[in-house]
């Protein structure tokens, strides 16, 4: 493990600059979803627990370098205090006397919330001079915004190298599930890739490839591989200018030894709507007027057995259109069995990106898998076998850094 942890720094009486991602869903100037507050607790408890001043950076929304009202981190505050359990003192800004002023009079079970990183244009520029002026703030820098990682901007990866750094509990634990899914897993290894476009995962199909055991494609990006074998998929959403693409793929999957599991049997309809009336037809038997719309029972048993091979399973993506019933069928019991088998210890069973979380809450069974990644693109590119700006900003060696 090439990076520190909250375990390998001094905290006492120290400052440390934490930067979170708090960047939740907010309804008429209220929060609706702390599940991103919910997961900071551990860090921030922790700092306080070792008598550290916890100075929280954080960005909200995109406001391209102007100060706007609606972006401000100030009405945070209220869902953040009931998750926290303690109190948050606002500063109305990141950097400057006006930060210095509300840190210095910081007291024991106090946070400060710095006002949002965005509203710096040098920000989302890594601004080495904002990145000094944050430094100049905190004795520790500690990063726990994997979600955030994938940015090169001053919060992330600017000061990272200006103060002894280390990754808090939420970017811990997001590094280490990653790390033993696809640096050092136990195999089989398996990946489930589902979603619309193969153009959009590219990098990610190519990659895992050369590093998982077995890899399931679904969604519609599986009907560009199929429509690649000289199969009519009809009127469903297919790619068909990226199928010499998807031939690529599955020639590069024999060559490395990696088994590519595609549709054998598919959902088909007529019509995109709750309750449509479907059927199953083989995948090579789908009608020129219909579109599949999800994988059929004989891929799912097909999916369930290689689950039950697999020592270690990634899932990105859902395997049909999981937003509407019939056709949220094949995910659900794709999730629900590997959920079953990581929840007895058979499978190490990491998951990630925005319509997983969903599809894998619509099942039922989030809380069963080993780790659910709240990142998207961060986790998308990781496992794309990308370097991450933020990740890569820890490792730095410590003679590099210096310690106001």
């Amino acid at each position: 493990m090439a990076w520190k942890t909250l375990d390998d720094m001094d905290l006492d009486g120290k400052r440390v600059l934490t930067r979170v991602d708090i960047n939740v869903p907010v309804e008429d100037g209220k929060v609706t979803d702390t599940t991103r507050i919910d997961r900071i607790c551990a860090t921030i408890q922790d700092i306080l627990a070792r008598g550290g001043k916890p100075v929280l950076l954080a960005h909200f929304g995109r406001p391209k370098g102007e100060r706007r009202d609606d972006m401000s981190l100030q009405m945070l505050i209220p869902a953040m205090e009931q998750v926290l359990g303690v109190e948050v003192v606002f500063a109305a800004d990141c950097v400057g006397p006006v930060a210095q002023a509300v840190i210095d009079t910081l007291g024991e079970n106090q946070v400060a919330l710095l006002e949002n990183t965005r509203f710096h244009k040098g920000e989302e520029k890594n601004d080495p001079e904002l990145a000094a002026q944050m430094a100049e703030l905190g004795d520790v820098y500690c990063n726990d915004a994997f979600s955030a990682a994938h940015r090169a901007h001053a919060s992330t990866e600017g000061i990272a190298h200006l103060l002894p750094s280390c990754a808090g509990r939420l970017m811990q634990g997001e590094l280490q599930a990653l790390e033993s899914a696809l640096s050092t897993p136990e195999r089989p290894v398996l990946a489930v890739v589902g979603g619309a476009k193969v153009s959009t995962k590219l990098d990610l199909l190519s990659n895992l490839v050369e590093k998982v055991d077995m890899l399931v494609i679904g969604g519609g990006m599986a009907n560009t591989f199929l429509a690649a074998q000289g199969i009519d998929v009809g009127k469903s959403l297919c790619e068909h200018d990226m199928t010499e693409t998807a031939k690529a793929i599955a020639e590069k999957a024999v060559e490395t030894g990696c088994e590519l599991l595609l549709p054998r049997d598919v959902v088909v309809a007529r019509e995109f709507k709750e309750g449509a009336d479907s059927e199953v037809v083989k995948a090579e038997d789908c009608p020129a007027d219909a579109m599949i719309l999800d994988a059929g029972p004989d891929s799912v048993a097909h999916i369930k057995q290689a689950i039950d091979r697999a020592k270690t399973l990634i899932w990105n993506g859902p395997l049909g259109a999981f937003e509407i019933a019939p056709f949220d069928a094949a995910t659900n019991a794709a999730a629900r069995h590997a959920a079953a088998r990581s929840e007895v210890g058979q499978l190490v069973s990491v998951a990630g990106g925005g319509d997983t979380v969903a599809a894998l809450n619509k099942a039922g069974v989030a809380s069963d898998f080993s780790y659910i990644s709240t990142a998207g693109g961060a986790f998308l590119e990781w496992m794309e076998g990308k370097t991450l700006p933020g990740v890569a900003a820890l490792d730095q060696r410590e003679e590099e850094k210096t310690e106001d």
